[in-house]
């Protein structure tokens, strides 16, 4: 039974990361597509924008073929637990529900991804799991990684828009 839950919990996450992959590269599923969603990461100080956007598909789309798969067990969920602890990071200010664009389902995306990085796979998967030191060298790398995003983010300050821009435009400079 157990072996069954980890699979169904795999399954789950790897699918929806696969979906909200799509959402960025292809505009997929409501999504806003790359260019958009480069826009949002480069106000949110992730530049450039759309290859930080790639990047997170990437992270997003491989993670989620791994942890589905099993293969290289624990990375999978690991890099979906570093993709979404940024996702958390960047949806702070929504507050804590998904209705407002909260912290809600990227924080559960990354809840059920470190609850598979330290359950295992389980009985049902297609290759073998990471060495133990492997394992610890990549959490060690990937909190790395998504901690300099985050602080990245956290401390990002747009610049102040040019006097000729606002004159320009019709304001007062």
């Amino acid at each position: 039974m157990r072996d069954a839950a980890l699979l169904g919990a795999r399954l789950l996450l790897g699918s929806y990361m696969g979906i909200h992959a799509s959402q960025k590269l292809f505009g997929k599923f409501h999504g806003p597509g790359l260019d958009a969603i480069g826009g949002v990461f480069e106000k949110n100080g992730l530049a450039p924008g759309r290859e930080m956007a790639m990047a997170a598909a990437a992270t997003e789309i491989v993670g989620g073929v791994l942890t589905i798969t099993g293969v290289a067990d624990p990375a999978g969920p690991l890099a979906v637990m570093g993709a979404m602890t940024v996702a958390v990071a960047h949806n702070r200010g929504g507050g804590l529900m998904a209705a407002r664009n909260g912290i809600e389902l990227p924080l559960a995306y990354a809840t059920l991804a470190m609850t598979l990085a330290v359950a295992g796979p389980g009985r049902y998967k297609l290759g073998p799991g990471l060495p133990g030191r492997v394992a610890a060298l990549g959490t060690l790398a990937a909190g790395v990684a998504a901690g300099a995003l985050v602080a990245k983010m956290l401390t990002y300050r747009p610049a102040p828009e040019p006097a000729a821009d606002r004159s320009a435009a019709g304001e007062p400079a």
